[in-house]
């Protein structure tokens, strides 16, 4: 059995799981019902206290929550305690439109880090280790959750925050860097500029361990990312929302993210109808924060598409696991009337070896009809100048991914290092359309 930073939770029988659980979603629609408005409101509506929830299922009768209903009560809206009480505020990106807020009580704040510790530990991280955070450090939950549960499990965190990328390099061969926490495409970056630095970061440095988030990582990715470092890579899920990164994570065996249950009940969702699915039915998760006193939220649609197992893991622990989301129901594209999602088109791409890690799909319009076009970077620039096999090379692209999506798209091959580089999440998409 792997190290546990809370065995005695984390490999609790389904059955006292489940009835910890029931208990947490009556206290939590009496407290919002009390302390929260919008949600007296809304549970006045459809009829709902916490003496009328018997089972887990009566969870169905309660309306959901969406990132609309945070806005329209931006900033402070949906707190459930006093700013008073509020120790912490951290916000999304908020790139269209106003930020989601969101808040924490000193409570939350002890619980984040010990979530963190939990998913940090499942993933192999240890008190030995030394952790660059080269997340950006600000208003997003990624980089200070990890921070602060990375150091109660002992570790050693230095917080470089994302970019200045050299610096980065430099500090983890001084420093003897055993971990990073950063985006999957940073990652990548950051490979490659140390080897244009002189630098193999298989040989040269000592990162053995990749805690990687914040954005979508195809398994294809994610083995381009662990070849590149000689390190593994595991994938863990949050959301400001939420709490940030710590609602579920990768153990080492990977075979899904394990939900920290006892706080977070998560359901599968037709994203169309809002009807619950079948136990391991693909859908929309939908997510009720069990414990958090300064931001609950009831029914939280997250938008993300995904499955959920729950099997006891080889690994002991009995908490459910979510497989990798294939995408985010909002993030889905709808190409001449198919839905894509990215994470397709990175998969069919990571799998071609003369293309890298970078890409940008540009739609368009034209003639009142899609244009759907993928700027992809090759590893060896000499290739442009080799007509006939870049021509090959295109028509096997555009053939593999008509084989998947069943659309045409037009093939441009770039020079290497041609495309923008992120140090936070990659932009991928740019969707020229309403324009």
């Amino acid at each position: 059995m792997e190290n546990m930073w809370q065995k005695d939770i984390e490999t609790m029988p389904r059955a006292d799981l489940e009835a910890l659980q029931l208990a947490r979603l009556k206290k939590l629609v009496g407290y919002v019902y009390d302390n929260v408005p919008f949600y007296k409101k809304r549970l006045d509506e459809a009829g709902v206290t916490a003496d009328k929830i018997k089972v887990l299922s009566d969870i169905q009768y309660i309306p959901f929550t969406t990132k609309a209903d945070i806005r329209d009560t931006y900033p402070y809206g949906l707190f459930a305690q006093p700013l008073k009480k509020i120790v912490r505020i951290h916000a999304s990106s908020g790139t269209t439109g106003k930020p989601t807020v969101v808040g924490y009580t000193k409570n939350d704040l002890d619980l984040w880090s010990d979530l963190v510790a939990r998913l940090t530990m499942a993933a192999g991280a240890s008190d030995d280790d030394i952790v660059q955070i080269a997340f950006g450090y600000g208003l997003f939950t990624g980089a200070l959750g990890l921070h602060y549960g990375l150091e109660k499990i002992g570790a050693t965190v230095v917080p470089t925050s994302s970019g200045n990328t050299e610096k980065q390099i430099m500090l983890m061969r001084d420093f003897g860097t055993t971990a990073i926490v950063s985006t999957p495409s940073y990652a990548l970056y950051i490979a490659e500029v140390a080897k244009d630095m002189g630098i193999d970061p298989r040989k040269d440095l000592k990162v053995k361990l990749g805690l990687l988030g914040s954005e979508g990582c195809s398994l294809e990715m994610r083995a381009k990312i662990e070849q590149a470092w000689d390190l593994f890579a595991t994938d863990n899920y949050g959301m400001s929302e939420l709490i940030g990164p710590g609602v579920s994570g990768e153990c080492t065996y990977r075979c899904g993210m394990h939900f920290a249950e006892d706080h977070f009940l998560p359901e599968i969702i037709d994203p169309d109808t809002g009807a619950v699915k079948n136990r391991g039915e693909s859908g929309e998760l939908v997510i009720t924060t069990l414990t958090k006193e300064g931001f609950p939220l009831l029914r939280y649609r997250t938008k993300d598409v995904t499955s959920i197992d729950y099997e006891k893991c080889e690994c002991g622990r009995t908490h459910a696991r979510m497989a990798k989301p294939t995408g985010r129901s909002d993030d889905m594209l709808k190409i001449k009337g198919v839905n894509v999602f990215p994470s397709q088109i990175e998969s069919v791409l990571i799998s071609v070896p003369e293309v890298g890690g970078h890409y940008q799909i540009v739609l368009g319009t034209k003639n009142y009809m899609d244009t759907f076009e993928i700027n992809i970077e090759l590893l060896d620039g000499s290739l442009l100048t080799k007509y006939s096999e870049l021509e090959n090379l295109q028509h096997k692209i555009a053939f593999k991914l008509k084989t998947v999506l069943g659309l045409d798209a037009k093939i441009n091959l770039c020079e290497p290092k041609s495309l923008e580089r992120f140090a936070g999440k990659a932009k991928r998409v740019i969707d020229n359309r309403d324009k």
